[in-house]
């Protein structure tokens, strides 16, 4: 009753035109708590059981010809509400029931503008919202992070003055105060407070908006930029993908004077094992569009651009041919793997991507992966689909091709954001899945359009064609970093495993960094409803015991249990699907043992299939042993890794 009575006095407060200068929202457990000052300007902070997170940081936003939101604000109503809503994920890639449960406190101001809050048992979010008529041009946006003390963080490795990008980043583990101010961070970015408080920043229900960047080299402080408006755009001499911007404008976004604004979400988490169960930025993304979306089908695709189509033991000569893709279609029928794709080269050119080169029958390939219950996937340039998106995804659809994987978007400013919301739109309508490459992280556009399924904006195993850096500790970095946010191309699979002394780059055989266990386990610990098999079907038709296994793990879960975690140094899962439990750790270039309880499990008994690390993994990476037991929800179980290695099991109930 005392608080209902709170709540009145505040309502009132700001009804009746008096001055609140200070509103606070409590998460459900009472451990986050949220306060918004509006005097002498708008600042929010953030405490977590007492442990200052964020010091008031100002927030606002600079409306052409208005006065600025946030400068000595006028509050016009303040209210507050519990929210407690169950919904359903269509394409679950942590939990299938989504639980939004929180307290919100919407304050509207004078001058048709309002900020609405939410404080979760692990986060704190806010978003501005405005009601103005007709068209506005938003000319800047504050948002302040005022950290209470010298965080630590894993900050990208980026300086590119114009904000293009595939962010694809490389951290460097640093304390704020040592950043450089050149060298701004997209998001999502991982902080740790000196008493370990986890913290991820990041957005998400990104629409009509630039995304956010993040700079620091102030201190403790950082502070948000968003790309300008391109007015004008050309590609560079003798490219077919990158970009000079000419020309931008002295905004960034013009867009509906009446809307809601992204959500600016704050992860926090005692520890990193308790993040691997943070669900914010999905849970806050808008719903799903109207439509049937029964047609959309997560799995697994087979890929060739990795290992160069290079296939052995075969009577053709692989390569950008008709043969070659039919066997990629029946090995994945005979793994019960979902889609091929064809990848840059299939077409006469990438920026004619209507027509496919002479040496492909792609209509034959189409039907003979209808017949063996294998779609196929198609790799386009944004270029040409930005020219002319309903004809060439009329033109896929019409040929029966089951989704696009779209890649060198590299841009981040409102028009950009603008063109994944017409790809999504466009290819939903036609009943087509996409991939977006070469593109920023998810924002909340997977929740928004189911055929939404996966994408890079990660520094995946791709890049081991090419580089060392794509290492255990990196693995064990993206967890709570990039996957945050969402889904992840990462492109796991690899057959060729090296230890640390024994990798080496090659491009048309590329190996990976790690153990044969670590690459199975990645397809448990890793999140993408649509997941590579990157390596050549020739060396899995030949590893039949670790392709059948990979194969069976699915790519949407109905649970999530965070069991051990350290950044840059291990993971461990377990994820439901259905009634069996999987369970994937990975561990950096040490060797370790984790103990993981069965407490998740129901009652009775489970069959456990385990793939783990070798005895002689440590020296001979590919090296690994499998063994099947039973097990209750009473055991625990030991998880031991070689350095650079990894443990995967399924557990079914016995009947």
């Amino acid at each position: 009753m005392k608080k209902l009575l709170l709540i009145a006095a505040a309502v009132l407060a700001g009804a009746s035109g008096l001055r609140a200068e200070e509103y606070t929202a409590i998460s459900p457990d009472g451990k986050i708590t949220v306060t918004v000052s509006t005097a002498p300007e708008l600042r929010w902070s953030v405490t977590r059981e007492g442990e200052r997170l964020l010091d008031a940081s100002r927030i606002g936003m600079k409306i052409a010809g208005a006065e600025p939101f946030g400068a000595a604000p006028v509050v016009r109503r303040a209210e507050r509400r519990r929210i407690d809503e169950r919904s359903t994920a269509p394409v679950p890639t942590k939990f299938r029931t989504l639980h939004d449960r929180c307290e919100e406190l919407l304050l509207t101001f004078r001058g048709g503008w309002a900020v609405r809050f939410r404080v979760y048992d692990n986060g704190a979010v806010y978003r501005f919202e405005t009601a103005r008529k007709g068209t506005v041009d938003i000319e800047s946006e504050t948002a302040e992070l005022n950290f209470a003390a010298d965080f630590e963080t894993l900050w990208p490795r980026e300086e590119n003055p114009d904000f293009i990008s595939h962010c694809e980043a490389f951290f460097d583990r640093k304390h704020l105060s040592e950043l450089d101010a050149k060298r701004y961070a997209y998001l999502p970015v991982w902080f740790s407070s000196p008493r370990g408080t986890r913290m991820v920043v990041t957005e998400t229900d990104l629409e009509d908006y630039p995304c956010l960047f993040l700079f620091g080299g102030e201190g403790h402080s950082l502070r948000a930029q968003f790309p300008p408006v391109v007015l004008e755009a050309r590609l560079r001499e003798g490219s077919d993908r990158n970009e000079e911007l000419v020309k931008k404008a002295p905004y960034i976004a013009r867009t509906r004077g009446t809307r809601t604004f992204p959500w600016r979400v704050v992860t926090i988490d005692p520890d990193d094992r308790a993040l691997l169960e943070n669900n914010l930025a999905y849970q806050l993304a808008s719903k799903p569009v109207e439509g049937d979306a029964s047609w959309v089908r997560p799995g697994k695709i087979s890929w060739e651009w990795w290992h160069s189509l290079n296939i052995y033991g075969v009577d053709f000569r692989s390569g950008v041919n008709t043969a070659t893709y039919k066997y990629y279609i029946d090995f994945a029928a005979k793994y019960g793997i979902d889609y091929i794709l064809l990848d840059e080269g299939w077409s006469v050119s990438t920026l004619n991507i209507k027509e496919p080169r002479r040496e492909i029958d792609l209509g034959e390939l189409i039907r003979h992966g209808r017949e063996k219950g294998v779609g196929v996937v198609l790799w386009t340039l944004w270029n040409p689909m930005k020219k002319d998106l309903e004809g060439i995804l009329d033109t896929y659809r019409d040929w029966g091709v089951k989704g696009i994987k779209i890649d060198f978007m590299q841009r981040s400013d409102q028009e950009m954001v603008r063109f994944y919301d017409e790809i999504a739109r466009a290819a939903f309508d036609r009943g087509l899945i996409v991939d977006f490459h070469g593109s920023f992280k998810p924002a909340g556009l997977q929740r928004k359009y189911p055929n939404v399924l996966s994408f890079e904006g990660v520094y995946g195993m791709e890049h081991d064609k090419c580089s060392t850096d794509i290492s255990p500790v990196h693995d064990c970095t993206l967890p709570f970093t990039r996957m945050v946010a969402g889904p992840m191309d990462y492109t796991p699979g690899a057959t060729r495993n090296a230890t640390r002394a024994d990798f080496a780059i090659s491009w048309d055989n590329p190996m990976s960094q790690g153990t044969r266990a670590h690459q199975a386990a990645l397809y448990v610990v890793f999140e993408s409803p649509l997941q590579m098999l990157c390596d050549s079907p020739s060396h899995y038709l030949r590893e039949a015991e670790f392709t059948a296994f990979i194969a069976a793990v699915p790519t949407v879960w109905d649970e999530t249990v965070g069991l051990a975690a350290s950044v840059g140094e291990y993971a461990a899962v377990a994820r439901r699907s259905g009634e069996k439990w999987y369970i994937g750790a990975i561990t950096d270039w040490t060797a370790r043992t984790l103990e993981a309880p069965l407490k998740f499990l129901d009652g009775g008994r489970y069959r456990m299939k385990v793939f783990a690390d070798g005895v002689n993994a440590d020296r001979i990476a590919r090296d690994y042993r499998t063994e099947t037991r039973e097990v209750t929800r009473d055991d625990a179980i030991a998880l031991r890794m070689a350095p650079g290695g990894g443990w995967a099991a399924v557990l079914e109930p016995v009947k």
